[in-house]
């Protein structure tokens, strides 16, 4: 996996422990870029930090309660599985805030929290070492039902796509893109990053996308035709 000026290939290219930052309905996929406006102060301190050393935080969701919502607090319990991102670009406001974008490398089991005394949170980690494999599997997709679905979706809600730039994109691209792009609720999104491979990640998006649209506009196999 190359990610801005850094590679990643076997398990020493990545910490044992990473600061993580919880955030409720993002999600970050290996190869995916995630914006961030940063602002407050125990995350601007993650991100100095991250800065002055290898440049890695982890993305991480808060657990969800039988309620359906998002643990809160500092010690909130967190979503077992996340995504080690790389900050690959970085400004300042002006007025105390950061924009940033952090690149995917591969996704990450949390193991045991490890204090250090930092007003965020580190763990100990396990990441999933077949994210970082050069194997393709991009030919185990269902690129015709995807493309179609997708574009049911669209049609229901009367949204445009760059067609030329989706027809160009690689299964991999297309399909991480497409799931961190939907606007599903965090336990959706959970669902597709822990996707055990690319072609569940796309029969996971593509089942989602049918409730959706049955759900809120009727009958999807109408508008699947």
């Amino acid at each position: 996996m190359h990610v801005g000026n850094a590679r990643y290939l076997k398990r020493e290219d990545l910490p044992e422990t990473i600061p993580v930052f919880p955030l409720t309905g993002a999600l970050l996929l290996p190869g995916g870029q995630l914006p961030l406006n940063i602002f407050e102060p125990r995350y601007l301190a993650m991100f100095d930090a991250a800065l002055a050393g290898d440049r890695l935080i982890g993305i991480v969701q808060p657990s969800l309660l039988e309620s359906g919502e998002a643990a809160e607090g500092p010690r909130a319990a967190l979503s077992t599985v996340g995504c080690i991102g790389r900050i690959t670009s970085f400004a300042e406001t002006g007025d105390g805030r950061y924009i940033t974008s952090i690149s995917g490398i591969c996704r990450f089991r949390l193991i045991e929290e490890v204090g250090t005394g930092h007003p965020y949170r580190t763990f100990k980690i396990a990441p999933m070492m077949t994210d970082l494999s050069t194997e393709d599997d991009e030919g185990t997709v269902d690129r015709a039902e995807l493309l179609r679905v997708f574009r049911a979706y669209l049609d229901a809600n009367k949204l445009e796509a760059d067609w030329e730039s989706v027809e160009r994109a690689g299964n991999r691209t297309l399909v991480n893109s497409l799931s961190m792009m939907s606007p599903f609720g965090p336990a959706e999104k959970q669902a597709l990053l822990e996707a055990p491979d690319l072609r569940t990640r796309a029969e996971t998006l593509i089942a989602i996308t049918e409730i959706l649209l049955a759900r809120d506009f009727g009958d999807s196999d109408t508008m699947l035709q």
